[in-house]
């Protein structure tokens, strides 16, 4: 009798799909009606003015955990109403600049970011202001955990600003796609496939750090391939480079100190050796050529 009523209840109620794959960001419905209806009257719409790649990524994120959260959709504008969101820094959206934060802000640095309720243009309104895209970015994500954990968003007035200027993940992964000690399976880098492809999976592990402020990974192992320094593959390292950059995240290698040599370039690897200290810097302009902004 028992294995029938199971047999009967799994086939009235199917399971989920749920694979864990979007972990904390999963954006499900509020649960309370109360203060769901709360959300949906204090969000009504967002309004963004700046156009980096960045800031669109932020204003994406919001849109997305907001249709998520509240259950209806939230539209983007640039135009002012009543209890909207607004994001942005004083440079880029003249409804922040307006609200003189200057002060404020000075103190949070260039990933910190504010999240009160205010008045803009005799309008209320919600805020997520900060010095710089990447602080809207975090500052994005906090909101939405705000909900997620669901905090009362009235008369709110935080700031938050890292402690730490280096938030690093740290990768153990071998050009093979071989990861050292094997615990997680193959490498998430296909090598075979980049610069041509990028992998949506890419853009999903920019996103998930960033919500956890990460500013840096390490793509490889530190028991380093010296390849990963041939023009070869800093044209692949190069895209993820792309697809990490608006999420604020800078790439960063571990190199093998016998890459002189091993290049077949010079018959030592000697630091002192000014032959090998000028082949550093050469190298190391390389890199920098192919990602300004590398870690």
């Amino acid at each position: 009798t028992f294995i029938l009523l199971t047999f009967l209840f799994n086939i009235a109620m199917p399971a989920h799909a749920e694979d864990g794959y979007e972990a904390w960001l999963r954006y499900q419905p509020v649960s309370e009606p109360k203060l769901r209806k709360s959300y949906q009257q204090q969000l009504s719409g967002i309004v963004s003015e700046g156009n980096s790649l960045t800031l669109h990524t932020a204003v994406a994120e919001l849109q997305r955990g907001l249709n998520g959260l509240l259950a209806k959709p939230v539209t983007v504008s640039k135009k002012l109403s009543n209890n909207v969101l607004v994001v942005g820094t004083p440079a880029s959206s003249s409804l922040i600049a307006s609200l003189d934060l200057s002060n404020r802000l000075s103190a949070l640095g260039n990933e910190g970011y504010l999240i009160e309720n205010t008045r803009v243009n005799k309008r209320n309104v919600t805020i997520i202001a900060a010095n710089t895209d990447v602080g809207v970015l975090y500052g994005s994500f906090h909101l939405l955990r705000l909900l997620q954990t669901q905090q009362s968003l009235e008369n709110i007035s935080l700031s938050s600003a890292p402690k730490l200027q280096h938030r690093v993940v740290n990768h153990w992964d071998n050009l093979n796609r071989l990861v050292e000690r094997g615990y997680a399976g193959l490498s998430l880098w296909d090598w075979g496939t980049l610069p041509e492809h990028k992998s949506q999976r890419y853009e999903d592990y920019a996103r998930i750090n960033a919500s956890l402020g990460i500013n840096g990974t390490v793509i490889n192992n530190v028991n380093a391939d010296p390849r990963v320094l041939s023009d070869q593959f800093l044209q692949k390292i190069a895209a993820l480079a792309d697809v990490f950059r608006p999420y604020g995240i800078k790439v960063y290698l571990s190199i093998n100190y016998n890459s002189p040599r091993a290049f077949g370039d010079l018959d030592t690897a000697d630091p002192l050796d000014p032959r090998v200290a000028k082949w550093w810097q050469e190298r190391t302009k390389k890199v920098y050529d192919y990602i300004p902004d590398f870690g």
